[in-house]
């Protein structure tokens, strides 16, 4: 299992910031969509630029125009991007190919799918690296969380490693390690906190 950072709401320098602080923890940074708005793929350059050597997701959330955008997210320095589950599938066997032409990696959010064990077999079928479940704010809000969505995805995939994020905190440990994830995505247990560097050692200390 692996522990991703989702930086969402910080600066470019904020986000510089927080890695500095919690790298010896951390397997993958998420340039998270807020970021992806507000400063564009300049400050993901940025932050490769400062980091050259640890392994940066930019999450684009692709919809259309998938090998360009896909293409984007590499030349600006990612490793991985995302792709929404509810775009075309021809956008989605585009992100693919245009993902390991380039020897990188394509994470497909599940966010807003409705029949979530159909789209999951029918993207493992595509050849993505990673599959995803993602309780978005707005339903966390409402009290929802990401691990019954993510018992579906694992059940319905053979190929694709998983991925859960969507509000996850420090007290869900026994979920955590009961759903077994590939990967684990983090995001305000561990950058709103005041001391992110405990938090993602803690989180790395339930991943073994």
């Amino acid at each position: 299992m692996k522990l991703q950072l989702a930086i969402d709401l910080e600066d470019v320098q904020g986000a510089i910031d927080l890695i500095n602080k919690t790298k010896d923890s951390i397997d993958i940074f998420e340039y998270g969509t807020p970021l992806v708005i507000n400063f564009g793929l300049e400050g993901l350059q940025k932050i490769r630029t400062e980091f050259p050597d640890i392994t940066l997701l930019a999450d684009l959330k692709i919809m259309d125009v998938a090998s360009y955008e896909v293409n984007q997210a590499f030349k600006y320095g990612a490793d991985i991007t995302t792709i929404l589950g509810v775009a075309e599938d021809q956008s989605i066997k585009d992100a693919v190919k245009a993902a390991h032409e380039a020897g990188k990696e394509l994470l497909v959010d599940m966010i807003g799918v409705q029949d979530v064990a159909k789209r999951a077999r029918e993207i493992d079928a595509f050849g993505a690296d990673y599959i995803g479940t993602h309780t978005g704010y707005d339903l966390q809000a409402l009290g929802q969380d990401p691990f019954a969505t993510f018992s579906i995805i694992k059940e319905n995939v053979s190929k694709t490693k998983t991925a859960i994020a969507g509000g996850i905190k420090l007290e869900a440990a026994d979920e955590i390690k009961q759903a077994n994830p590939d990967l684990l995505i983090i995001g305000g247990a561990i950058s709103t906190v005041d001391d992110p560097a405990a938090a993602a050692a803690a989180f790395k200390q339930i991943l073994g």
